[in-house]
């Protein structure tokens, strides 16, 4: 009969209703009611813990009410980090408005402290090595485009500047550039179900070197790298809520395709210079994920997840790019020097990047990861949920398929912590102990320790 709402006092009814399988008028079903429970949950506007169906039975019409009561929760998250490194102070600091409200910006009264209960979601990085560095991203999401379907519209803008610490006038000076936007257009399916979701992007960047070749050592390290790619995304996520899912499954698989652009010229590439070769960056960019969760005794829960990568080429002449490749080993977060696009993987054991092979050129267009992990809650409050776990990790990279091999793997097990926070999102401390020694670096496995940021190991 009735299917009501109680408790959302910031998010706007329209955004709660929009996410519901129970429908007045429909015959009731329970299984509508626990998906209504776990999209409520996926919304992150509610205390996951807390959200409860009321049914209420009419004798008199032999129909049911439905009250959904859920509880608000913190939504938006700031982050702020500063450490010492390359004998420079680096700061971090970033804004994530998830509950934003784009149309009441110039609404005064909406202002409480910012505009917010209509699902959108508005975020803003900066990160700076002083005078020398500078990176900001600003993107915006609104993820019921037009309000009647779940397609959602993300775009986002970024650069990142970095120099070498001479001044502009001296002809020393050089510098690093990266500029670049996106724009995608994503969509829930209903087949084969609709736990299934796809992406489109469109993305545009570009690279300016100015007497940089120590960088990325390749070429002379002047004039303009162009990536044109385009983005597909495809996944299904079944999860029964995201900051301690107990049941579920979660498979991603994404492509990024730049034009080939040397395979409609006439150029010989085998004579032409590295910054030539490489001016329109070529690529296809493969990338696999699934995790399992699954409850084995009242909260306990097993986690178990795989992850590929493949970053192939289409001309054997130019061969893999030079920029997007994969780093592997440490804590997940990208570093300052993140200028060639590059794609950090974590794995616990080992340190930053050390499990990363080179060819003059560093980085492998290949990785293999595999994760299991036993968790455990300590608190479920919204306030504040923290998990323990112990885990097994495996994992190695690779550059050509002449070395690939998924069975030789670097392996570690350890133990860590979870906590996340409303306000800074999630955060992880975990000690991992590396079996393997790494060729080259004989300080690179053993025990280590990593902090990861927001799920920067995952």
């Amino acid at each position: 009969n009735k299917v009501s709402l109680q408790g959302n006092t910031k998010t706007n009814d329209f955004v709660v209703i929009r996410e519901m399988y129970s429908r007045p008028g429909q015959l009731f079903s329970r299984s509508d009611v626990t998906r209504t429970i776990r999209e409520l949950a996926t919304l992150n506007f509610f205390n996951q813990e807390s959200i409860n169906p009321d049914v209420k039975p009419n004798y008199s019409d032999n129909t049911v009410d439905i009250e959904y009561q859920v509880e608000e929760a913190s939504a938006d998250q700031v982050s702020f980090s500063a450490g010492w490194g390359w004998s420079m102070l680096i700061l971090q600091a970033g804004l994530s408005f998830n509950n934003f409200s784009m149309r009441n910006i110039f609404n005064k009264d909406a202002w409480k402290p910012i505009p917010g209960g209509d699902g959108q979601k508005l975020s803003l990085n900066v990160s700076t090595f002083g005078t020398r560095s500078i990176y900001y991203s600003l993107s915006f999401t609104e993820p019921w485009l037009g309000g009647r379907k779940p397609n959602s519209l993300t775009t986002s803008i970024y650069q990142s500047f970095y120099s070498n610490g001479y001044k502009r006038t001296d002809d020393s000076f050089g510098f690093f550039r990266m500029t670049g936007a996106t724009v995608g257009l994503g969509s829930r399916m209903t087949w084969p179900d609709d736990y299934f979701t796809i992406y489109h992007g469109l993305s545009l960047m570009q690279y300016r070197l100015k007497n940089y070749a120590n960088i990325l050592n390749f070429g002379s390290g002047n004039g303009y790298f162009n990536l044109v790619s385009y983005n597909l995304n495809i996944g299904r996520n079944s999860v029964s809520q995201p900051l301690y899912p107990r049941s579920g499954s979660e498979v991603q698989l994404s492509l990024e395709i730049p034009p080939p652009v040397s395979l409609f010229t006439d150029k010989d590439y085998t004579s032409l210079s590295e910054d030539e070769k490489y001016k329109w960056i070529e690529m296809h960019k493969w990338k696999f994920k699934a995790a399992w969760y699954s409850e084995l005794y009242e909260k306990l829960v097993l986690m178990t997840r795989i992850r590929f990568g493949y970053l192939g080429f289409y001309n054997e002449d130019i061969g893999p790019t030079p920029f997007h490749r994969f780093y592997l080993g440490g804590d997940g977060i990208p570093t300052g020097y993140m200028f060639d696009s590059k794609e950090v993987i974590g794995m616990r054991g080992y340190k930053n990047e050390s499990l990363t092979p080179t060819d003059g050129i560093k980085g492998g267009n290949i990785f293999a990861k595999y994760t299991m992990e036993l968790r455990y809650p300590l608190s479920l409050n919204p306030s504040a949920t923290i998990y323990a776990m112990g885990f097994l990790e495996a994992g190695n990279c690779w550059l050509g398929f002449e070395n690939f091999n998924p069975f030789k793997v670097y392996r570690s097990a350890g133990i860590g912590a979870r906590i996340y926070l409303p306000m800074f999102g999630l955060l992880g401390l975990d000690w991992g102990y590396g079996f393997d020694a790494v060729p080259g670096s004989s300080d690179a496995n053993g025990s280590q320790f990593h902090f990861s940021i927001n799920g920067s190991i995952d």
